[in-house]
């Protein structure tokens, strides 16, 4: 890793999405860059764990549909290997609301249904602004 790689990783927090929907992931992540925010997407389970280790992410979301994820044994991986825990914000739909409870249940900091998510996108990037005032970029209780 180079210096500049390692300075921009101090003064500009990384954030990682895991989500499967393509069109999704542009919209999140672009409007991440609108905000000059740094957001990594990975589509797989194993490739969220490999960017978790690379970087420090200030915050992750998490697509709940997203096939292979079982949230209670990966925000138990996160919390064994992330150091300090990010915060953690899953979406998913709204019709399931078992998989919501559960995204809870097993410690995510913020779980809405997608459509909540995308209607309040950019303000999960900015400090303070989010829904009862939880953020990707804020600090985990």
């Amino acid at each position: 890793m180079n210096r500049s790689t390692m300075n921009e990783r101090t003064t500009n927090p990384v954030g990682l999405l895991l989500a499967d929907d393509l069109l999704f992931t542009s919209r999140i992540t672009g409007t991440a860059r609108a905000l000059n925010l740094t957001i990594k997407s990975a589509r797989s389970v194993d490739a969220l764990k490999a960017f978790s280790t690379q970087e420090q992410p200030a915050c992750i979301i998490l697509d709940l549909a997203n096939p292979g994820l079982v949230i209670g044994e990966l925000i138990d991986w996160l919390k064994q290997n992330c150091t300090p825990m990010p915060r953690v914000v899953a979406y998913g739909s709204h019709v399931d609301a078992a998989t919501l409870r559960a995204a809870r249940a097993a410690g995510c900091h913020e779980v809405m249904p997608r459509s909540q998510f995308a209607e309040l996108l950019p303000s999960h990037f900015r400090a303070g602004e989010g829904s009862a005032g939880v953020t990707c970029f804020g600090k985990p209780e």
